[in-house]
C-alpha cells in the first residue's frame, strides 16, 4: 500500500489542490512539505498532534518535513476560526512558547542528519521592508477575492482588524520563501487552512512560474462534528504539566462510541487493516478499542512507562474501583481545615475539579459527585479529618472522573 493511499483510506486528506499529481509525487518522488505551527501557547495541543502524525506518515515514507515554527506570524495572529482578535504576545513569549514546541516535536519526528527540518519564519519575516513587501507580495492579491474567504467572511460582521487582514500575505510568503530556498513543494494544513494554502500556492506561481501543491487533512472532530480535544478545563495538551498523562489516558478511554474507531485510523499508527476489523464491534469490544486508543496515544506523547502507569490506573478505577497510586491526586493540609472539616464546595475547587463554588454547587444539585461511592447531594456537606482513616478518599465527578484526595 501506498502513502498515499495510507493516507486516503485512514480518512485523514480533506482536499487537494491537484489530486493526481499530489499522489504521484508521494507514491514515487522525494517530496519537501511543510506545516506552520504558530506558537500561541507553552504547548502543542491535540490538534497539533494530528498534523504531527501526518507528518510522521509521510517522514516513514521517505518524504522531508518541515516543521515550520511562526515566530514571525504569531505577533500578527491568523483569524481563522476566531470570532475576535487573538492576544497580542511579546516577542519573548512567543520564542518561549516556539521553544517548548521544538522539544515536543522532536519526540514525535526525526530530525537526524535532514530527514526533517525545524525553521522559523521570524527569521524572514521580522526582516522585512513593509514597502517592499507592499510591492513584491502585496501586489498578487485581490482585496475582493481575500474576502470571499471563510476565514476573513465569518469575522467580517464582527470586525476584521487591518493586522490580522495581512496574514494570509505572511503564510504565502512562507510558502515562496520555503519553496526558494528549500525546494519546498507542498504545503499541508488542517481543512481550515485551505484559503491560506491557496494563497501561497498562487503567490509562487505568479512569482516564480512554479506549480506547487497543496492538501489539508481532516479536522479532529467527533461523529457530530464537534470538535474534539477540549475538556471542561480546556485544551488536551501534549505537556504533562498541563494535561497529566493519566488525565490524557481518561481523555482518550472516554471517547464515545461512534468516534474511537476512527480516532484509530486518524491518530495511530497501527495497522489499518487491524483498525478496520474492528468497525464491527460492538459492547465491551469497543471497550477494548478505547483502551486500546488511551494507550497507543498515551505511549506516542508521554512514553511507555506512563502509559503503562495510566492503564493500570484506569483497570483499577473501571474494574474493581480499587486505589491507585498513578491517579489524580490532591494533597490536603492542616489549613485547608476549619474546625477538622472541609465543606465539599471548597474540595471540588481544591482539587481542581470545578473551576468556581458555583460550578461545584451545581454539580452537587445535578447528583454529579461521589466521594468513596457516597452520593453528595448536600452543598453544605462538610467532610471531616476522621474520613480519611484510610489516608485518602476517592472523588468522583460524573461517571469517569476520579480524583484522590491525600491528607
Amino acid at each position: 500500500m501506498t502513502v498515499f493511499e495510507e493516507l486516503t483510506r485512514r480518512g485523514l486528506v480533506a482536499q487537494m489542490t491537484h489530486p493526481e499529481k499530489i499522489a504521484d509525487l508521494l507514491d514515487h518522488e522525494k517530496v519537501t512539505f511543510y506545516i506552520g505551527f504558530d506558537a500561541t501557547a507553552d504547548s502543542l495541543h491535540v490538534g497539533h498532534f494530528l498534523q504531527l502524525v501526518v507528518m510522521g506518515h509521510l517522514q516513514r515514507a521517505g518524504h522531508q518535513p518541515i516543521a515550520l515554527l511562526g515566530t514571525g506570524t504569531t505577533m500578527v495572529g491568523d483569524p481563522t476560526g476566531k470570532t475576535d482578535m487573538r492576544k497580542m504576545l511579546t516577542p519573548e513569549e512567543i520564542n518561549h512558547n516556539a521553544e517548548c514546541f521544538k522539544r515536543q516535536m522532536e519526540r514525535f519526528l526525526d530530525f537526524s542528519n535532514d530527514r526533517a527540518l525545524m525553521l522559523r519564519n521570524g527569521d524572514w519575516l521580522l526582516k522585512l521592508n513593509y514597502i517592499d513587501f507592499l510591492r513584491e507580495v502585496g501586489v498578487h492579491f485581490s482585496v475582493n477575492q481575500m474576502l470571499t474567504a471563510e476565514c476573513f467572511k465569518t469575522r467580517l460582521e464582527r470586525g476584521l482588524s487591518f493586522i490580522e487582514f495581512n496574514y494570509m500575505l505572511m503564510q504565502s510568503y512562507d510558502f515562496l520563501r520555503l519553496h526558494q530556498e528549500r525546494n519546498c513543494r507542498m504545503q499541508l494544513g488542517g481543512n481550515d487552512q485551505w484559503a491560506n494554502i491557496l494563497g501561497g500556492i498562487e503567490l509562487t506561481r505568479k512569482v516564480t512560474g512554479d506549480e506547487v501543491y497543496g492538501m489539508t487533512f481532516t479536522l479532529l472532530t467527533t461523529k457530530e462534528g464537534k470538535k474534539m480535544g477540549k475538556t471542561e478545563n480546556g485544551a488536551v495538551w501534549l505537556d504533562p504539566e498541563k494535561t497529566s498523562a493519566y488525565e490524557f489516558f481518561q481523555y482518550w478511554r472516554n471517547v464515545a462510541d461512534d468516534d474511537v474507531v476512527r480516532c484509530l485510523k486518524l491518530l495511530t499508527y497501527l495497522p489499518i487493516e487491524e483498525i478496520e476489523a474492528m468497525e464491527s464491534w460492538e459492547g465491551s469490544q469497543l471497550n477494548r478499542a478505547k483502551e486500546m486508543l488511551a494507550y497507543e496515544l498515551t505511549k506516542m506523547v508521554h512514553g511507555k512507562e506512563n502509559a503503562d502507569k495510566a492503564l493500570e490506573a484506569a483497570k483499577a478505577v473501571f474494574g474493581a474501583g480499587s486505589h491507585s497510586d498513578h491517579m489524580p491526586s490532591t494533597t490536603l493540609t492542616a489549613e485547608d481545615f476549619t474546625d477538622g472539616s472541609i465543606g465539599v464546595l471548597d474540595l471540588l475547587v481544591k482539587c481542581g475539579l470545578t473551576p468556581s463554588k458555583g460550578e461545584a454547587r451545581r454539580l452537587i444539585q445535578q447528583g454529579g459527585i461521589s466521594i468513596d461511592d457516597q452520593k453528595i447531594s448536600d452543598v453544605a456537606a462538610m467532610v471531616a479529618q476522621q474520613a480519611f482513616e484510610k489516608g485518602y478518599l476517592i472523588v468522583k465527578k460524573g461517571k469517569k472522573v476520579y480524583h484522590k484526595v491525600l491528607i
